[in-house]
C-alpha cells in the first residue's frame, strides 16, 4: 500500500516520542509539556456540575456561545479587542486544531508560508499537510532575535502566511512591540496574513507583558489570533482551543473544523466558560507560580553544567549540553538521560529544518512540574 507523498515528508512527533520513551525507562518526563500537578479544585468543580447536569451531548459546532462570549469580553477587557462571539470565534479542539484548521483555511496549493525556528513541531507538518510551501528564517541565540534583512527577503508576491509564536514554545522568547511592528509593516506590504499562537499569553517574566499582533495598527483584519486553556488551566487534556478573526477569515476556519472534529467537548467548554469568568484572579498570580519553577530549574542546569538560554514567557528551556558533552549528538544525549540518568528532554534539531546544526548540541527541558519533581530530576542529572 502506498502512503501519500505529504506522509513522506515529516515524521511523528518527536515530543511525544521523548514521552513513550520515559514512561518505557521510568523517567522524569522534562519532555512533554504538561502538568503534574492538580488542576484547580474550583475549574474540577465546574466540570462535575456540567457533566452531572448532562451537558454531555455534541456542542455547536464552533463552540458553546457562553465560551464564546466569555472568550470575547476577556480580549476587550486584556487587550482592548473587539472580537463578535457569533461572527469571529470558533472553538476547536486545542490550538493544535485552531492552527491546523487555519491553515487550511487560507492556503492554496504553492503558497508559501513564513516560520521561525526554532519553531513547535506542528506547524511544519501543518504547512506541509494544507499543500503550502514553509520558508525559515532563523532565531538567533542567545537571545533568539531575528534578523530583520533575512525577514524581510523570506517575504515575496508568493507569501501568504506567517507563524508567529508568543510566549515562544521551545525557546521562551516573548516578541515585544518593535519586532511585532517590523512583523506587522511586512504583512501589510504583502498581503500576509499572520497567524499567531499565543497559547502562553498568560506565562510571562521579568516585568514583560504579551502583546497581540492584532492589536497593532491595521492587523486585525489581516490575523488569526489562536489560544486555548490547556495551558493557563493546567488542563491539556481538555482540549479546548480557539481562532479568533474576523468574518471572512471565520468563515473558513469554521469549514475546516467542522468537518474535522465537529466540536470540542460541551462540558468542559462550559466549565471554561465559567472559569474565564469566576477566576480573573488566575491569570494575575500564574507568572509568579511558574516564576519559582523557572528559577529553580535554570539555576539547577546552569550548576551541574548546560548553558541555559533565558527564559521570558512559556515554561520551556533550551539548554546547550556542549560543555557537558560534546561527542554525542543531540538525539544520542536524550536518549542517555532517559536511559541512564532517567529524565526526559526533547533533542534541539526537532524544532528545526532548515539550520539543524543550531539544536544539535540542544535539547529542550520544561518545567510545569511540582517543585518536588523538579528537584529530583536535576538531583538525577548531577550524575552527569
Amino acid at each position: 500500500m502506498n502512503l501519500s507523498q505529504k506522509s513522506k515528508n515529516f515524521t511523528e512527533s518527536v515530543i511525544r516520542e521523548m514521552t513513550r520513551l520515559s514512561d518505557k525507562h521510568g523517567a522524569i518526563n522534562l519532555s512533554q509539556g504538561f502538568p503534574d500537578f492538580p488542576a484547580s479544585m474550583e475549574l474540577k468543580e465546574l466540570a462535575c456540575k456540567y457533566i452531572m447536569a448532562d451537558y454531555n451531548q455534541y456542542p455547536v459546532t464552533f463552540g458553546e456561545y457562553e465560551l464564546r462570549s466569555a472568550i470575547a469580553k476577556k480580549y476587550k477587557e486584556c487587550y482592548g479587542l473587539d472580537y463578535d462571539p457569533d461572527e469571529n470565534i470558533t472553538v476547536t479542539c486545542g490550538s493544535t486544531e485552531a492552527m491546523l484548521a487555519s491553515l487550511m483555511a487560507i492556503l492554496n496549493t504553492g503558497d508559501e508560508v513564513i516560520l521561525f525556528e526554532p519553531f513547535y513541531e506542528n506547524y511544519w507538518p501543518d504547512t506541509i499537510i494544507s499543500g503550502a510551501i514553509p520558508r525559515f528564517v532563523t532565531l538567533h541565540q542567545p537571545d533568539w532575535h531575528f534578523d530583520g534583512v533575512e525577514l524581510t527577503s523570506s517575504f515575496n508576491d508568493n507569501t501568504k502566511a506567517i507563524i508567529i509564536n508568543t510566549p515562544h514554545n521551545p525557546t521562551g522568547k516573548v516578541f515585544d512591540r518593535e519586532e511585532l511592528s517590523f512583523i506587522a509593516e511586512l504583512c501589510n506590504k504583502y498581503d500576509v496574513i499572520a497567524i499567531t499562537d499565543e497559547v502562553y499569553e498568560h506565562i510571562v517574566y521579568d516585568g514583560l507583558f504579551h502583546i497581540p499582533i492584532a492589536s497593532l495598527d491595521n492587523m486585525i483584519e489581516r490575523t488569526i489570533t489562536i489560544s486555548g486553556f490547556s495551558k493557563t488551566f493546567s488542563v491539556t487534556g481538555w482540549r479546548i482551543g480557539y481562532a479568533l478573526a474576523l468574518e471572512e477569515l471565520t468563515k473558513g476556519i469554521r469549514k475546516f473544523h467542522d468537518f474535522m472534529t465537529v466540536g470540542a467537548p460541551t462540558p468542559f467548554q462550559l466549565a471554561l466558560a465559567d472559569a474565564v469568568s469566576l477566576m480573573k484572579n488566575y491569570y494575575k498570580d500564574l507568572p509568579g507560580f511558574y516564576d519559582k519553577k523557572r528559577n529553580l530549574l535554570l539555576n539547577g542546569l546552569n550548576k551541574i553544567g548546560f548553558n541555559s538560554h533565558p527564559v521570558r514567557g512559556s515554561y520551556y528551556v533550551m539548554a546547550d549540553f556542549s560543555d557537558i558533552s560534546q561527542g554525542m549528538s543531540d538525539y544520542e544525549f536524550a536518549q542517555m538521560l532517559i536511559k541512564d540518568i532517567g529524565v526526559a528532554s526533547v533533542p534541539g534539531t526537532s524544532f528545526y529544518n532548515a539550520n539543524k546544526q543550531e539544536g544539535s548540541h540542544m535539547v529542550r527541558f520544561c518545567f510545569c512540574k511540582k517543585e518536588e519533581t523538579l528537584q529530583e530530576a536535576l538531583k538525577r542529572l548531577k550524575e552527569l
